[in-house]
């Protein structure tokens, strides 16, 4: 089964958390623990990773903790995934790491760059904007034929 990992949903949730919070002021990560019911270790876990990977600013004082470091619109799924997991790699020959024994003579590797990007692009179409307002950018297609509608 292909699926995003928990931390990389629950990164997807505290963000649209801080995205639907924001009034000028930064949300903690008290205050998304017991808003979300994500375990305290974790969201201090995700925010400093996102932090890290510049999808958050943190910051100090009465009126401190963790902004979007770009609007919910300029914030996308991919970049989210990305920062937990690192690059996204449908099979083992799109990993930095290239440990497949079979590289050399694989006829499939060709094919999975284009699928890896085409996944890629998908997640990427898919703002915080888009999960907080409801509104979802274009139907997804595959080949020319309608597959879903995001």
């Amino acid at each position: 089964m292909l699926r995003i990992s928990k931390l990389s949903d629950y990164a997807i949730v505290l963000l649209c958390e801080i995205a639907k919070a924001d009034r000028g002021q930064g949300t903690t990560a008290r205050q998304l623990a017991a808003t979300t019911q994500i375990a305290l270790p974790t969201v201090v876990k995700l925010l400093k990773m996102l932090k890290e990977d510049g999808v958050l600013l943190s910051m100090q004082g009465r009126n401190g903790g963790y902004r979007l470091a770009r609007r919910p619109s300029e914030t996308n799924l991919a970049v989210i995934i990305e920062a937990v997991e690192g690059p996204i790699a449908l099979t083992e020959c799109m990993s930095e790491e290239l440990d497949c024994q079979i590289h050399s003579k694989c006829n499939t590797r060709p094919h999975w760059v284009h699928i890896n990007a085409a996944f890629r692009q998908a997640l990427s179409v898919v703002t915080l904007n888009d999960l907080t307002t409801g509104t979802m950018p274009v139907p997804v297609t595959l080949g020319g034929v309608r597959v879903a509608a995001l």
